[in-house]
C-alpha cells in the first residue's frame, strides 16, 4: 500500500512512532503556503522560523532514507492551498491511503475533515504524540461543573503523573508557590546572557521578500536566535535548567526596561512546533532540581512546571471544548480599533514602549508583559478582541491558535465572561510600577488621573470599572475595586471618564 502522510509546520517531532520504521511505500510531504503566511500578519521572524525548522525537519528525514516532498514558498507547482497540494501529491505518488496528524488549529482541523470526506481512497488520522492530554481529556475532567478552575486541573495533572508529589500530595507542603514568583527585578541581580543560536536564514529570508508577502517586525537574517532543530531545542532547555531556572520563580512577572528576557526559557517556539515534547521539559527540570549539587529552590521549579503541564494542556483543553464558538465571543461588548501604536511601537508611554518594541524586534514578550501591558491596555480602552486575537497571534513567534486564542480572548480580554479568567486582568499604572521600571523614565505621572501628564492606565482603569459595572460589579473578586469606584465623587469620576474617553479616541497623542 503507498501512503501519502502529511506533516504541518507545527509539527516537527522526529520522536514520533511514523519515523521508527524507513518505507518507500509512504511519502512525507511538508508545504509552505500562501495559505498560511497570508491569512493574517505574521511577524517577519515568525515566517522565517517556521520555515527554518520545515526545511531542517525534511532534510533531517531525507538523511535518516524517508521519501519527503517538500514544496517551498517559490516552487512553480506549489498551489499554495493545502487540499489542492495533498491532492497533486496523492495523484503523482498513486498513494491508496492518505495519513495525517492531528492538527492543533481548529481551522485546520475543519479543512483536513472536509477533505477527507472527498477522496475515494482511504484515509486517517494520528495523534501527534507530544502532549501530556489527549483533546478530549480536560472537558472530560470538567464534566459537570460550573467553573474550569486550572488550579483543579493543575492538581489533577500532578497526581497523575508524579510531579513534584509524594503519595498524592504536594512536595514541600502547598501545591502552587505563586505568593512567591512576583519578585521585582533589580539590576545588582546578575542575569546570565541569553542562549543564541545565530542561525542563518537569509535564502529564506530573500524567498519570503521575493514572494511578496507581508509581515510585520524586524530581523537579522544572518542570526535567527532561536532553536530550529531538535538539538538546538535540547541544548536551550539545557542553558534554561544550568543557568536560569535558579531564578525563574522569583522573577517570572518582572518588566525592565534593560532586559528582554531575565530567566525566562525561549523554549516555547521549540515546544509549540513540537521540536522538544512538554514531558521531556518536565524530565529535564526535575533531574536538575533533584541533582544532589543543586542549590534550586521548589517554587523556582514549581512555577515552571506550573507554566508546563499547567496553563499550557489546559489552554490546549479549554481550546478544544469550547472551539468553534469560542472564537467569536465579546461578553463585554468592546469594540474599539487597536492603536497604530501596536504595529510602530512609537507612543509615549514607555511601558507599551517597551513591551511592543521588544515585540517588533525579537517576535517575543513573556507572559505578563502580554498581559498586564499590551493585553491591559486593549481591554482598558475596550478594544475589539478580534482585532487584539489578530495582533497576538501575528507578532509572536510561539503563537499558534489553540494557545494564543485562550489566553487572549479567555485570560487577557474577558471576552468569554469568565470561562478561563475568573475576572479581568486590570490595573492602573500602580501595577506596573510594582513589577517593574517602566514609570521611572516615562513621560507620564504614575500617581496622576485626569492631569496633562497623568498615566493613561489611571483614567482608563477607573472609566473601565463605571463603563462595565451592569457585567462585572456582581464578581466577587471586583468587590473591593467597585466598593473603591463607589467612593469617588461623581465630579471627579465625570473627570476621570472625560480624560479616558479622550485617550480612547485620540490613542496615538498618548
Amino acid at each position: 500500500m503507498k501512503i501519502v502522510r502529511l506533516l504541518l509546520g507545527d509539527q516537527l517531532n522526529s520522536s514520533h512512532s511514523w519515523f521508527q520504521e524507513k518505507d518507500a511505500n509512504i511519502l512525507y510531504c511538508l508545504f509552505e503556503m500562501r495559505q498560511e503566511t497570508d491569512y493574517i500578519t505574521h511577524h517577519i521572524q515568525k515566517v522565517t522560523g517556521f520555515f527554518a525548522a520545515m526545511r531542517d525537519f525534511a532534510d533531517g528525514l531525507t538523511k535518516a532514507g524517508h521519501q519527503v516532498k517538500y514544496l517551498r514558498i517559490l516552487d512553480p507547482e506549489n498551489t499554495h492551498d493545502l487540499t489542492q497540494n495533498l491532492t497533486q501529491q496523492i495523484e503523482s505518488f498513486k498513494a491508496d491511503k492518505f495519513e495525517y496528524l492531528l492538527p492543533d488549529e481548529y481551522r485546520l482541523d475543519k479543512q483536513l475533515k472536509d477533505f477527507c470526506s472527498t477522496l475515494t481512497i482511504e484515509n486517517s488520522v494520528t495523534d501527534t504524540e507530544h502532549f501530556y492530554t489527549k483533546r478530549e481529556d480536560l472537558g472530560v475532567f470538567f464534566q459537570g461543573k460550573k467553573q474550569f478552575l486550572m488550579e483543579n486541573f493543575y492538581r489533577n495533572m500532578r497526581k497523575k503523573h508524579q510531579i513534584l508529589t509524594i503519595n498524592d500530595q504536594p512536595e514541600g507542603g502547598v501545591w502552587n508557590y505563586d505568593k512567591n514568583n512576583r519578585k521585582k527585578w533589580k539590576e545588582n541581580t546578575l542575569v546570565p546572557p541569553f542562549k543564541s543560536f545565530d542561525n542563518n536564514v537569509v535564502t529564506i529570508y530573500k524567498e519570503i521578500q521575493e514572494a511578496g508577502i507581508k509581515t510585520i517586525g524586524k530581523m537579522n537574517p544572518k542570526y535567527f536566535e532561536y532553536p530550529i532543530n531538535r538539538k538546538q531545542a535540547l541544548e536551550q532547555l539545557d542553558y534554561f535548567c544550568t543557568h536560569l531556572l535558579i531564578h525563574f520563580g522569583d522573577y517570572q512577572d518582572a518588566m525592565h526596561t534593560n532586559q528582554i528576557y531575565l530567566y525566562h526559557s525561549r523554549i516555547s517556539f521549540a515546544m509549540n512546533i513540537k521540536l522538544i515534547s512538554p514531558k521531556e521539559v518536565i524530565t529535564k527540570t526535575l533531574a536538575t532540581y533533584r541533582d544532589p549539587k543543586s542549590t534550586i529552590e521548589i517554587s523556582q521549579v514549581e512555577g515552571f512546571i506550573r507554566q508546563i503541564v499547567g496553563w499550557r494542556e489546559y489552554m490546549r483543553g479549554m481550546y478544544w471544548a469550547l472551539m468553534p464558538n469560542y472564537k467569536t465571543q465579546n461578553a463585554l461588548n468592546n469594540t474599539n480599533k487597536l492603536p497604530d501604536f501596536y504595529w510602530t511601537g512609537k507612543t509615549k508611554m514607555n511601558c507599551l514602549k517597551n513591551a511592543i518594541n521588544n515585540s517588533l524586534d525579537n517576535s517575543y514578550a513573556h507572559h505578563i508583559q502580554r498581559l498586564m501591558i499590551t493585553g491591559n491596555y486593549a481591554l482598558l480602552t475596550q478594544t475589539n478582541p478580534d482585532e487584539v486575537d489578530a495582533w497576538y497571534l501575528g507578532i509572536y513567534a510561539d503563537a499558534v491558535e489553540w494557545v494564543q486564542l485562550p489566553n487572549t480572548r479567555g485570560m487577557s480580554q474577558f471576552a468569554d465572561g469568565g470561562k478561563i479568567a475568573t475576572k479581568p486582568y486590570i490595573s492602573s499604572g500602580s501595577y506596573v510600577h510594582k513589577m517593574g521600571n517602566y514609570c521611572e523614565n516615562c513621560h507620564y505621572n504614575k500617581k496622576e488621573k485626569t492631569t496633562k501628564d497623568a498615566c493613561p492606565f489611571n483614567s482608563l482603569y477607573w472609566n473601565f470599572l463605571d463603563d462595565k459595572k451592569e457585567e462585572l460589579s456582581g464578581n466577587f473578586r471586583m468587590g473591593m475595586m467597585y466598593s473603591l469606584l463607589k467612593k469617588i465623587s461623581s465630579e471627579k469620576l465625570m473627570e476621570i471618564k472625560e480624560k479616558a474617553a479622550h485617550i480612547i479616541a485620540n490613542p496615538n497623542e498618548y
